[in-house]
């Protein structure tokens, strides 16, 4: 047997095949079960795909274990300090980070799209006043493609990247409309002298009959959450977008399908949960107690924040984003914001608790990001929509670097059938 393939026997029957092992740049290496079918009739199970490369990507890479995340070979920590959320909007898209000239470029071809058709305003009057952001936000998206027609032709390199530019540069605008529609406030049109993240501030809390002060720390707060969650690699949203893009669907409509996605409590809702269970908690004085109910195995109560799914070790996106959240609450009051007070003290405790530490429960990107997005007054049910702005870039990243595969094909995942084995029709009267 080669060293570069493993042997997969049907004991059953006897008969063996060698399967090759393919070998990325970082990570464990992979089965090609491509045969498996044709040579033992055997498909695998893998529920929810736990243990399954679905595809092959340059974009992101994720080691839980060791707490890794790199964009394009650069580790999040370094583009976190020194990058700007446009930056690694370039990088992620082209896979090198630009020249002051590329990025000159691209900012402007941002800011040429950043409008909406007026044609839209009509659209969202056709949704209810107490709407939920992201079902304004699924639909919003997915009507851009009766405005965009060039966006159909998939195959064209030209139109797939001003499809990715137009999605990157709309999503504050159509975020932000939203939010100001649902509030009974008039549109703030973009200003593009402003960089992405003030412009995106400016057109969700000006107002026409007030200036605008701008605040640079919580700017840059709100731009550092942006860049760590621009992309995760194939987690259930992108995912999403990847699957509906076998179908050679339009941009628009694979990024609606990831928002759609994205909306589930189990994936994009988790910041939206502290802020619900700080909430919940009440005081920092009765922390001690939910911590003992949380402890308790016969008590539902859970921790929201803590822990990753990926991270068995820490996320290193915390790391980052907590030293962002405890710079920006120290310009508030917190005397004055009990909210805050409450997360600080759940931090403190949980980083000195035994039973935390031996089980490596440390407080997660969620944890903070929900902080900073309350502290920088965003509404709750706007939570998962922020998460979808950031999320834009790497949805429509990996979506062309799939279509710029050579022999793409449709996504068909198989099952394992436990239904009826065959069952003849019985008339009516019969039944």
């Amino acid at each position: 047997m080669s060293k570069n393939t493993v042997t997969i026997t049907d004991n059953r029957t006897g008969k063996s095949i060698e399967c090759p092992i393919k070998d990325g740049v970082h990570g464990p290496s992979v089965i090609d079960s491509r045969n498996l079918y044709k040579e033992l009739e055997l498909f695998t199970f893998d529920p929810a795909f736990v243990t399954t490369a679905s595809c092959e990507s340059k974009i992101t890479f994720i080691d839980g274990e060791k707490g890794i995340l790199l964009y394009r070979g650069y580790p999040i920590e370094q583009l976190a300090k020194n990058s700007s959320y446009l930056e690694v909007c370039y990088l992620l898209l082209y896979g090198e980070l630009p020249t002051e000239d590329q990025m000159k470029n691209f900012r402007g071809s941002i800011c040429q799209h950043t409008l909406l058709h007026e044609g839209l305003s009509n659209f969202y009057k056709g949704f209810q006043h107490d709407a939920h952001p992201m079902a304004m936000l699924v639909g919003v998206v997915g009507a851009l493609s009766g405005y965009y027609p060039d966006a159909m032709d998939i195959k064209n390199p030209e139109h797939r990247n001003m499809s990715a530019i137009r999605l990157i540069a709309k999503l504050p605008t159509i975020a932000t409309r939203i939010h100001k529609y649902l509030i009974g406030q008039p549109y703030v049109y973009p200003r593009n002298s402003l960089d992405y993240v003030s412009n995106f501030m400016y057109m969700m809390f000006s107002r026409p009959t007030m200036d605008y002060e701008f605040n640079e720390k919580a700017n840059r707060a709100l731009e550092i959450m942006l860049i760590l969650h621009a992309d995760h690699e194939q987690n259930a949203s992108t995912s999403t977008v990847r699957l509906a893009g076998s179908s050679q669907a339009h941009p628009f409509s694979c990024v609606a399908g990831g928002i759609a996605t994205l909306w589930g409590p189990a994936h994009g809702g988790a910041n939206e949960a502290v802020i619900r269970m700080l909430h919940n908690i009440g005081h920092s004085r009765n922390i001690p107690k939910y911590i003992d109910r949380f402890k308790d195995k016969n008590d539902p109560t859970r921790l929201m924040g803590f822990g990753h799914r990926v991270y068995k070790n820490y996320d290193p996106r915390a790391t980052i984003i907590r030293e962002s959240c405890h710079g920006l609450l120290k310009d508030l009051d917190m005397s004055q914001m009990p909210l805050f007070e409450t997360a600080m003290e759940l931090e403190r405790i949980a980083l000195e608790d035994d039973y935390f530490i031996e089980r490596k429960l440390y407080p997660n990107v969620d944890f903070y990001s929900g902080i900073i997005l309350s502290a920088l007054n965003i509404p709750l049910n706007m939570f998962t929509v922020m998460f979808s702005v950031a999320r834009t870039v790497g949805w429509v990243s990996q979506w062309m670097e799939m279509m710029n595969e050579p022999d793409l094909k449709i996504g068909r995942p198989r099952q394992l059938y436990l239904g009826n084995s065959r069952r003849d029709y019985i008339p009516m009267d019969k039944r």
